[in-house]
């Protein structure tokens, strides 16, 4: 095994949620700095005030650096943000709070689109408290869309489900005229590409879910499936896509019909949410389709909670795990599916003959034994 380790960046969150008592729980397992090299960006004193509330976690000793690029291995690296003298006020929604959140994130964001980070790993944020701050996004999906290169897709998945959102924080009544056949189709390719890439998976399955009930019934509960996610369907497979639908999503949860793909695209949020987290309570959300990667627990705030070490800390692991997985798969994809002749100088026009390649494989071999 390699011994390079990559530098995922953990990002505070609302420091009034269960952000701080996921991430102290998280890392305190010393076999988690020997697959990563974590580096939290955060307030030291509000860590420190959360872990004197779990009796059962031994308290993190913290590499203080300035950024990602002072990280060292085998530590757990904390990139102080925000006011050292911000209060704590454990399960209320405050500007504060807010604040610390975006100041953290901003820091981590800037530093993963840097390439001093492999990926970033966010706690929760309050969306509200963050409006009053000037975010000015609606979710962390549309804030890392800004920062970087590509179309952002929603993806929930877990060991045994995968749910990818077309549409992603609108509102409900805004849903169906935000849908069209094209957007649909897009969302299929970028879907099997990141599956691809992102996921290992060789010629991925999708089913694509209904808007409306019984999948209109023929018309008779809406025409959008007839008009719009059909032919989308359509549109999808002939660019290579082995997409299934549209399928009412009540069937395919309820009857375990899901277990048969790889992953299902909903129409909208909580056609797709509602379900996943049901099945899987420890899940990882992942923002697919840019160039940079970012995960982040499938949990909010969990105000009600916070302070009290009642947090589970599983579905924040996973999305660690599932971040390092993703670096690792997207590096071994680039290599298997990189132009075996990219370094390979020719003349305008020729072809490279059997003997090039050989000989090409023989320098490379050479090269690799010095």
């Amino acid at each position: 095994m390699s011994e390079y380790k990559h530098k995922i960046g953990i990002t505070q969150g609302d420091t009034n949620g269960i952000g701080w008592e996921v991430i102290l729980k998280a890392l305190s397992h010393p076999s988690m700095v020997e697959l990563f090299i974590p580096v939290v960006y955060g307030a030291k004193h509000i860590a420190d005030f959360y872990a004197n509330k779990l009796e059962d976690v031994e308290p993190l000793q913290f590499n203080i650096c300035r950024s990602a690029a002072e990280a060292r291995k085998g530590k757990i690296n904390l990139v102080e943000c925000g006011d050292k003298a911000t209060r704590i006020e454990a399960g209320c929604a405050t500007e504060e709070s807010a604040k610390q959140a975006l100041e953290a994130l901003d820091k981590a964001s800037e530093e993963l689109v840097a390439g001093d980070l492999s990926a970033v790993v966010t706690a929760p944020i309050n969306k509200e408290s963050m409006q009053k701050v000037g975010f000015g996004f609606t979710g962390h999906t549309e804030y890392f869309a800004s920062k970087a290169e590509g179309e952002p897709m929603m993806i929930m998945c877990s060991d045994t489900l995968r749910v990818a959102l077309q549409t992603v924080h609108i509102p409900v009544d805004k849903v169906a005229e935000s849908l069209s056949s094209e957007k649909i189709t897009a969302s299929l390719v970028a879907l099997r590409h990141t599956l691809k890439q992102d996921f290992g998976v060789v010629e991925p399955r999708i089913a694509v879910l209904s808007l409306n009930p019984h999948a209109g019934d023929g018309g008779l509960l809406g025409s959008e499936e007839q008009e719009i996610i059909r032919p989308a369907v359509q549109g999808a497979a002939k660019q290579g896509v082995l997409a299934f639908g549209p399928l009412a999503a009540d069937g395919l949860f309820a009857g375990s019909g899901y277990k048969k793909y790889d992953a299902i695209l909903a129409m909208y949020h909580d056609q797709g949410l509602t379900p996943f987290k049901a099945l899987s309570p420890e899940g990882v959300n992942f923002t697919a389709g840019l160039n940079i990667i970012r995960t982040s627990p499938d949990h909010g705030t969990a105000y009600d909670i916070a302070g009290k070490n009642m947090a589970d800390a599983q579905s924040m692991r996973n999305a660690i795990y599932e971040a390092i997985d993703i670096v690792n798969r997207r590096r071994d994809y680039k290599y298997w599916s990189r132009n075996p002749l990219e370094h390979f100088e020719r003349e305008k026009g020729r072809d490279v003959s059997m003997k090039d390649l050989q000989e090409a494989e023989q320098r490379k071999g050479g090269a690799s034994n010095e």
